[in-house]
């Protein structure tokens, strides 16, 4: 693969793992949103406080600043405070993705190998993306997870149905997922 498929390669997985990170949140009410599934567990709500400040931090002047932000409170995000509504919080989860996509979007292949800088540590953009990449589809599947223990029966799944691969391998092209 050449350096210039890596930048869709790329957007396509972070959009992907947006996607099933969307559609487990939509399956939730608040309630589910904070519930802390056992004692020292996070709630999908502190997950989703965490991705969201790692991606304005990492993301924000991503080719010119240090990937940690000194006005990054990480500590906090492990805490739901006053004011964490799940409108709030949801909210900046989508300003976080943006944030991604706007740094992502106008690389050039060339750009993959400049130097940035995440907590000190030089990087190569390829491998601040891939680092980022592996991080966001750790806490979404972490999400998943939380969801479809708490929706138990009622969850709509995010990919193909138990029962169902044989389908989608005679014809992938003409499967339509779960709605």
């Amino acid at each position: 693969m050449k350096t210039e498929d890596y930048l869709g390669v790329v957007l396509r997985e972070f959009r992907g793992i947006k996607k099933l990170a969307d559609g487990a949140l939509a399956q939730l009410g608040d309630e589910a949103f904070f519930a802390v599934p056992a004692e020292g567990d996070n709630s999908i709500a502190v997950i989703v406080k965490h991705v969201t400040g790692n991606l304005c931090s990492r993301w924000t002047d991503f080719l010119t600043a240090d990937g940690e932000k000194p006005n990054r409170r990480r500590d906090d995000e492990f805490l739901v405070l006053y004011g964490d509504s799940r409108t709030h919080l949801m909210a900046r989860w989508e300003v976080g993705w943006r944030t991604l996509f706007e740094a992502l979007e106008p690389l050039q292949p060339e750009d993959f190998v400049r130097p940035v800088v995440i907590r000190g540590e030089k990087l190569s953009v390829l491998q601040a993306v891939n680092r980022q990449l592996t991080h966001y589809a750790y806490h979404v599947g972490q999400i998943v997870y939380i969801a479809k223990h708490l929706r138990g029966s009622a969850w709509k799944t995010l990919s193909i149905p138990v029962g169902k691969s044989e389908e989608f391998n005679r014809a992938p092209a003409k499967y339509v997922e779960p709605a």
